[in-house]
């Protein structure tokens, strides 16, 4: 199989779809790798660490789209991308096609067929493509949020941990799955007092048995949840339903509740986001106001550290992305339920049921796609 790896080109996104490690394991099995010029510097890989893994350097990513099989990047193809998906071709990468109907209009008119890492799943339930991106997130979420908090950058003016005899910021984490359980320690090793919100029992008695001393747990009652937030300096909304549009947790209307200047920082934002004014920002412009209310909604927090990012997301991909590209998507998926539940899109239909109905689009499983 020929593999292509295009550079993002989405507004500051500096990883990389394929790392040379990845692109060197792909060349021993037997596969061609071409590696869009320029694609890894922002994660810091030079086009000589790939060449040096057997991959072939080429200048455009037209070339690419043209003549991989598979395509492999990290987020969802952009509108140009798009056009250039052909009828056949397999797509590996992040679709979160749920709150975005134009980007899956676009890919089942091109016929691809498109795997997305975050529905991908593994026997204990997990998601294990989303996993260490949601790592990676988890853990910015309090140091963005933080930075948020700064009284220059429109926040409250309040430090994380506080100072002796000023007490520290208060934050409240919503969902206590990899996302909400990695901010909470990290916000909590910088000395605020924080609380997760889960709806899961299990969940909460597992994060008090395994933190109890660092954060406390709350039950995500909505009574429970507007009233912690009126306490709170800083909200972390981390709430997945896989393949699903993100639930609106704290609405408009609740903004006036809350203390003037606290930090709302929505990582589901990609999923739509769990705040209902929460809307898509760059990292280039990350933060806007709303009702004295500020919001960090940046659709690729993992792209601000490209280099770990790149690196644990390879990690994680490589088996599948192998397994694909080894035994064609039919074969690895029929193999594999794990594997199959990230198939999305086939020959111009949606073959994920939450996606149709967060879009109102019919779909087929997975099963009739590969039959098919």
């Amino acid at each position: 199989m020929k593999i292509g790896c295009p550079t993002e080109i989405k507004p500051q996104e500096f990883r990389v779809g394929l790392t040379p490690n990845a692109a060197q394991e792909a060349i021993a099995h037997g596969h061609e790798v071409i590696v869009q010029a320029g694609a890894g510097v922002g994660a810091g890989f030079e086009d000589a660490d790939y060449t040096a893994a057997g991959a072939t350097i080429i200048d455009t990513a037209e070339e690419i789209f043209a003549s991989a099989d598979m395509i492999v990047k990290v987020k969802e193809p952009q509108a140009g991308e798009r056009k250039m998906l052909r009828e056949g071709q397999l797509l590996f990468t992040y679709l979160h096609l749920a709150p975005d109907l134009d980007q899956t209009r676009d890919l089942l008119a091109s016929g691809c067929t498109a795997i997305a890492y975050e529905t991908v799943t593994d026997r204990n339930g997990g998601l294990p493509l989303l996993a260490p991106m949601s790592e990676v997130a988890g853990r910015l979420a309090p140091q963005v949020g933080a930075w948020t908090l700064q009284k220059a950058n429109g926040g409250r003016g309040v430090l994380m941990g506080g100072v002796p005899g000023v007490g520290p910021a208060k934050v409240m984490v919503i969902g206590g799955g990899v996302v909400g359980t990695h901010a909470a320690r990290i916000a909590a090793g910088m000395g605020a007092d924080v609380t997760v919100l889960d709806r899961s029992l299990p969940r909460m008695r597992y994060l008090d048995d395994i933190y109890g001393g660092t954060f406390k747990t709350a039950y995500a009652s909505a009574g429970n949840t507007i009233e912690l937030a009126r306490q709170a300096d800083m909200i972390i909304g981390a709430v997945l339903i896989p393949g699903a549009a993100a639930p609106k947790l704290i609405s408009r209307a609740q903004l006036s509740e809350l203390k003037p200047g606290a930090a709302l920082v929505d990582v589901a934002i990609d999923q739509g986001g769990c705040f209902e004014t929460s809307k898509a920002t760059t990292h280039q412009d990350p933060v806007y106001e709303v009702d004295g209310i500020m919001h960090y909604c940046v659709a690729n927090m993992p792209g601000a550290v490209a280099r770990t990012s790149t690196i644990a997301l390879g990690n994680a991909t490589m088996p599948f992305m192998l397994a694909l590209a080894d035994k064609g998507w039919k074969q690895a998926c029929a193999d594999d339920p794990h594997l199959k539940a990230g198939l999305n899109v086939h020959a111009g239909k949606l073959t994920y049921a939450a996606v149709g109905d967060a879009l109102g689009i019919d779909s087929i499983t997975a099963d009739q796609a590969i039959a098919g």
